[in-house]
């Protein structure tokens, strides 16, 4: 039929499929805690291996019914009244009235691959190996107590988690599409450093919030000064997660990061943040004029030489006596403006 879409990302699909997954494992833990039964330590530590967070919800699916009458006055439905008032309204469907997804199809996408990986799982006994990969554990074999949860959180998805539909009878065509331009085009994006101070899903976030900036080691701010002379010695949340990004992960971002990965190279990297606060000048007012060191590109540079040395599959063999040269060296290195290794490109 015609289409008021975009093309699907399967990416982005299974990033959603993985928190959907998330979702329903703790929707599993609540529901067994509900019904008086013991929840079992293996929830808590799939939740753990997967990267849990405090909450969990998703936006509703839009969705249109077509072929109808504007405004649906050609669908069977009766009003549900309680206390003299309307509670809801009570509408009969036929096998007919298709919906429609017109914000959401990512969802929709990632609900299917759910399905199918709580049916492999549960079917073969193993974790499925091969793309769309949900669980980080490729292919190895489900024991007993992870089966268990497995089928709780498939029963979960059929009969107690739910997801809102929003539905919109009778739209032809434009109106379809201008609903979909009006629900992501009119929104205002979060700035990036307010979604990352809220967010707690990631292991590396974590990190930052409970180890980085909780021990007093860098002083974070919402806004990045213009002029170096308003200086404060802080950084901006945002290059802070960049920062770490590369020092963990290699990669410019954080998604996809789990706490399988992260937890063991948190020592070496709180080490780096330590020997960094050492350099002169770094951390003090208008740090930027005193040190180079004050620029997030210089600390992405140490935090490359970090992954390199510990945690990058072709390190060398003297790797980890590097690692110990590097953080040794920093605050005896000039990092001072007036260093001619900085006039490179002059």
């Amino acid at each position: 039929g015609p289409a008021a879409q975009r093309r699907l990302d399967a990416s982005h699909a299974q990033k959603l499929a993985v928190y959907m997954l998330k979702g329903l494992v703790s929707a599993a833990k609540h529901r067994r805690s509900a019904q008086g039964k013991e929840v079992l330590p293996v929830f808590d530590e799939i939740l753990h291996e997967m990267g849990s967070q405090p909450y969990f919800s998703l936006q509703p699916i839009v969705c249109s019914i077509r072929g109808i009458a504007p405004g649906g006055s050609d669908i069977g439905g009766r009003r549900l009244m309680a206390d003299g008032e309307t509670a809801a309204y009570k509408v009969f469907l036929a096998q007919k009235h298709v919906l429609w997804v017109v914000d959401g199809q990512h969802r929709r996408e990632a609900a299917n691959s759910v399905v199918q990986f709580l049916k492999q799982v549960r079917g073969t006994g193993r974790y499925p190996a091969k793309s769309p990969v949900l669980f980080p554990r490729k292919g190895e074999e489900v024991t007993n107590t992870e089966a268990l949860v497995w089928e709780e959180v498939y029963w979960t998805m059929r009969s107690f988690a739910t997801v809102s539909v929003e539905v919109h009878l009778g739209l032809d065509v434009d109106q379809e599409r201008q609903l979909f331009h009006d629900l992501n085009q009119l929104g205002k994006k979060v700035d990036r450093s307010l979604a990352l101070e809220f967010d707690s899903s990631n292991p590396v976030t974590h990190f930052i919030k409970e180890e980085v900036i909780a021990s007093g080691l860098i002083q974070v701010t919402d806004k990045e000064p213009k002029n170096w002379a308003d200086d404060k010695g802080t950084l901006a949340l945002k290059d802070l997660v960049a920062i770490n990004a590369i020092a963990f992960l290699n990669k410019g971002n954080v998604a996809g990061a789990t706490p399988a990965i992260v937890e063991p190279r948190q020592e070496a990297v709180l080490r780096m943040w330590e020997a960094i606060t050492e350099i002169p000048g770094f951390g003090d007012e208008r740090a930027k004029e005193r040190t180079v060191a004050a620029q997030p590109v210089v600390l992405k540079a140490i935090a490359k030489l970090v992954y390199d040395f510990k945690f990058n599959r072709r390190k060398p063999e003297n790797g980890d006596e590097l690692y110990e040269t590097l953080l040794a060296g920093l605050s005896d290195f000039n990092f001072a403006h007036n260093n001619p290794i900085w006039r490179y490109y002059e």
